[in-house]
Order: structure tokens, then sequence, then C-alpha cells
């Protein structure tokens, strides 16, 4: 027990240490834990370390994944969920197709079967090592793209593995495979949005936020479990859960909650992440032991991990550049309908243009209610925000040389190698295939993606950026000013303000803050802002509150 001890002890301080290091030796800290992890492997105590998979997919990855969607800003998820969804489903089984191809040709007795299992194994990138990229000045809709296709993937190639290893024993069926695909997506879909609905139902009510802090804790977990029970993906159970819960959570949890929410979150995600790169160097040494000792060659591993690891930036390489051309001409449509939406935009300021506006589009489909016509106006203007959202950020070959080279492989990939029935062919080569790969695109794409980014240099002019921000934010002051002058303001009185006044004045300022709050997320639904800089505000009028709630505490 006390060696146990002594190892969490001495992990957790590598952890914290790595990342003040790192970025002082401008080496991203996951390739430094791994680094430590190999040359831990070589003392005696830690040798042959071995982690169950199961732990890795089902106890870590759902807690970081739920970290990540919730902080996600979800109205670039919405925007980039075309992008996002061809990267994570038409990628993945492409990769794993052409990969399956590759390893049945390269390793002598391999199916073609179990080579697109491998293929699966390696195909999705990892959401842990692709954080690695948001340590640089990358456009905020490859980071969009980034987060999205790390958070999806996963059930794409969890699903596309089961299948290859199912037929590798059994007969292939392709509508088989699609309603097993169909199954897990939807099953996890409505489970991870009631789990995230009755999350907040039941955290709104609780006012200790340490209290609030250990529910959110079980939150991935209540999404996941059953999810995974009923042949689902839990992963995607608990991205939903937490992309519900980070749009949902200003308009139903308290700052305070939300702020400690944020900061434990903050140390379990430095930790998980940290182990999961550490556990993955331990497990290296051991690996490459058994792979000697079964003759199955060390250095064949390497090329065919290193050929793979080829293979897959080409796929991806190959598949993004598509993409790119597709989104720039969805973007010029946008531009070409502008004029349009705005000449809309502008007859809605009464009740009676937003009706006849909407009358135009129906043109007596289907009967006209009031709630249908607010719908028709919420929409004109996010449609008019995403298209001037396009052409302010515009995707460039610089965006898409990011995108290709920041799809990293790491945890899932490791831990998905393990999954491999003990009776696979070559079993312990293909693990180390796939250990090769995630270390390498570690070691290359990790190691060198910050210098690439900065080297291609900005797609947009730094000084224009700044100035639209700037206008940005003076569009922010001016709603919040605007939502302020609207409400009454409280009586002002001629001597020093008693007991009921003191109190009349908190309340005031609490609903001016609140006004503020909703103002700013109709703003932020409709995608009228930047995101960025609309959670900054947010963050603004959370620590106003909190301060003003804390010297009111303390006065009474």
């Amino acid at each position: 027990m006390t060696e146990l001890l002594v190892v969490l002890v001495v992990a957790l301080v590598v952890i914290a240490g790595a990342s003040v290091v790192g970025p002082r030796l401008r080496v991203a800290a996951p390739l430094l834990l791994v680094a430590v992890g190999v040359l831990a492997s070589f003392v005696p105590a830690l040798a042959g370390v071995q982690v169950e998979p199961d732990w890795i997919l089902e106890g870590v990855l759902p807690p970081l994944l739920y970290a990540a969607a919730v902080s996600m800003p979800t109205m670039n998820f919405r925007r980039e969920f075309g992008a996002i969804s061809g990267l994570s489903v038409v990628l993945v089984v492409l990769s794993a197709v052409v990969l399956g191809l590759f390893f049945s040709a390269a390793v002598p007795g391999l199916t073609l079967a179990y080579g697109v299992a491998l293929g699966a194994i390696i195909s999705p990138t990892d959401a842990v090592a692709t954080s690695i990229v948001k340590q640089t000045p990358t456009s905020r809709r490859v980071v969009a793209m980034l987060d999205g296709e790390s958070l999806l993937n996963d059930a794409t190639a969890l699903v596309l593995l089961g299948t290859a290893t199912l037929a590798a024993t059994q007969a292939f069926s392709f509508w088989g495979t699609v309603g097993d695909f169909a199954w897990s997506i939807v099953v996890a879909v409505v489970l991870g949005t009631g789990v995230g609905a009755v999350n907040l139902l039941v955290r709104r009510r609780i006012t200790d936020p340490t209290v609030n802090t250990v529910i959110s804790f079980a939150v991935p977990f209540v999404a996941s479990l059953p999810a995974t029970l009923l042949g689902a993906s839990g992963l995607v159970a608990a991205v939903v859960a937490g992309l519900l819960t980070g749009v949902l959570a200003p308009r139903h949890l308290s700052p305070q909650n939300r702020l400690s929410d944020s900061q434990n979150w903050r140390t379990v995600e430095l930790v998980l992440e940290g182990a999961v790169f550490l556990t993955m160097g331990l497990q290296i040494s051991s690996i490459v032991t058994d792979v000697e000792r079964d003759h199955a060659g060390v250095g064949t591993a390497v090329l065919v991990a290193a050929g793979a690891l080829v293979l897959v930036l080409l796929v991806r390489a190959a598949y993004v550049v598509p993409l790119l051309v597709f989104l720039s001409r969805m973007a010029q449509r946008g531009q070409q309908l502008r004029d349009r939406l705005e000449e809309f935009q502008s007859s809605m300021g009464t009740p009676e243009g937003r009706r006849e506006s909407f009358e135009a589009v129906n043109r007596g489909r289907r009967p006209r209610s009031e709630r249908d016509v607010d719908r028709f106006a919420s929409r004109v203007t996010r449609v008019l925000a995403d298209i001037e959202y396009f052409r302010r950020q515009p995707l460039g070959w610089r965006d898409g040389t990011v995108v290709v080279w920041a799809g990293m492989r790491g945890a899932v990939t490791v831990a998905a190698a393990q999954t491999l029935p003990e009776d696979t062919p070559q079993r312990l080569l293909l693990v180390l295939v796939a250990f090769a790969v995630a270390a390498l695109s570690l070691l290359l794409q990790g190691g060198t993606v910050g210098a690439l980014v900065h080297r291609l240099g900005p797609s947009t002019d730094p000084a224009e950026v700044e100035r639209q921000e700037a206008a940005e934010r003076d569009r922010i002051t001016e709603l919040v000013r605007t939502t302020t002058a609207a409400l009454p303001a409280p009586p002002h009185p001629d001597g020093p303000p008693t007991g009921e006044q003191f109190v009349a004045a908190k309340e005031h300022r609490l609903a001016v803050i609140a006004a503020q709050r909703s103002a700013l997320l109709d703003a932020r639904d409709h995608g009228t802002f930047d995101a960025e800089l609309l959670e900054h505000a947010l963050a603004n009028l959370d620590a106003a509150q909190i301060s003003l709630e804390m010297r009111s505490s303390l006065a009474v």
C-alpha cells in the first residue's frame, strides 16, 4: 500500500512539473510525460505495468470528453458541424479501409478484416493530444473543427473496430453495420440529452458549490455507463450531456456553482490527461519485451507504424483539401443570400413587418403562429451571423495544413489496441504498431505543430483582427448599456442607507446583472458576437455578482 501511495504522489508531482516545465522548454507537456513514462518503465518496480484498456475507454475518456464538451463554444460547434461530422465519420471509415488494405499487405498472414480493425484503432484523432494545438495561435475555426472531430470520431472508430473483429470470424453485413452505428449514435444522443437535462434540473436546486461540483463529477458516467450497457457509444453520450450542460448552465446554475465546476474540472483534466500519457509511456517497454519474446520483430512493427502514419496523413490531406473547397463555396453562397436576408431583417423592426416577412417565405404552406414568426426572425438573425462569421474567418491553405498536421493519435489508439481479441493473429505485433503510431504521432506532429503554426503565419492581418475585436467589444458594451438603461433605477436615499434600502439596492443590482446576462446569452444563441469575447463579458458579469454577494454576506 505504501509503495502505491508513493507512486501516486510521484505521478502527481511529475504531472504538475511537466505542466510548468513544458512551456518553458517549448515542449508540449504530453510529450514530456510520455518520455518520463518510458524512462520510468525501466525501473524494476514499474516494469511490466499493464493498464486495463477499459479503465481508459470507460473510466478516463468520458470525464475528459465531457469536460471538453462543457467548455466548447457550442455556437462554433454548430457552425462547423458539417465539417466535424465528415471528419468524424467519413474520414474515419475511409482511413480505416485504406489502412486495412495496407496492413493486410504489409503484415504476413493478416486478413483484411483484422487489417481494417487495426485501421479503425489508428484512425481517430485524440481529444487530449489535439489539446496541444490550442497552445498555438491557431484559427478559432480550426480549433473548433479539431475539438469537435476528436469528441465524436471515437464512436465511429469503436463501432468499426467491433464490426471488423466480428467480420473476421463471421459474415459481414453492410446494413447490419449501418444499423449498429445508427443505434450507437441515436441511443447515445437520447441518453446524453436526458442526463444533461436532469443534471441541470437537480443541480439548480443545490446551492452548495462543493456538493454541486461533486454531482457534476458523476454526470459523464451516468450518461456513458447506461449507453455502453445498451450497446451504444458511452463517449458520445458523455459528449452530448456536456454540450447541453455547457449551453444551459449559465441560465440555470449560479456563478458560484459554475466557477467551482470550472476550477475543479480543470484540476481533474490535468491529472487524468497526465495519467494517460504517463501510463502510455510506462506500457511501451513491456509491450516491446513481449514482441521480442515472440520474435514478431520490433523493427518490423516500427516500420509498419511509420508507413501507417504517413498513409493516414496522406488520406487526411486528400480529404481535407476538397472539404475546404466545399466550405469556401458554401461561404460564397451565403454571401449571395446576404442582401436578401438583410432586407428581411430590416423589415422585421415591427410586429407587422415580421409577419409580412414570414408570409413572404411561408406562402401559406401551413398555418401561421406567433411562435413560428419568432422562430423565423431568430433564424434570419442566426443565419446572417453565420454568414458574417464565415466571411471574417475564411479557411485557406494554411488552416488546411494545420488541420491535417494537428490530427494526432493518442490515448484512444493505445487503449483500443489492447481490446483486440486474444486470438487475433500476431496480436502483440498489432498492439505495438498502434502504440508506435501514437508515439510517433505525438513526437513528430505534437513536437512540431507549434513551430509549423508560427512558420505559416496568420492567415489574416493581426491589425485587422484587433480592429474587429475592438469593434465587437464596443457592440457588446452597447448591448449591456442598453439593457441596463431599460430597467428602472432604484430610489436614492437622502441620508445614509437603511438596511432595507441596502437590500433593495442589492436586489436591483442583481436584477441588472441577470438582465445583462440574459441579453448576452440571447446574443450567444443567435451567434451575433464572437464566442470568446462573449464568454469574457459573461465572466465579468459572474465576477461582479460573486463580489456583490460576498460583500453582502460580510455586511450581514
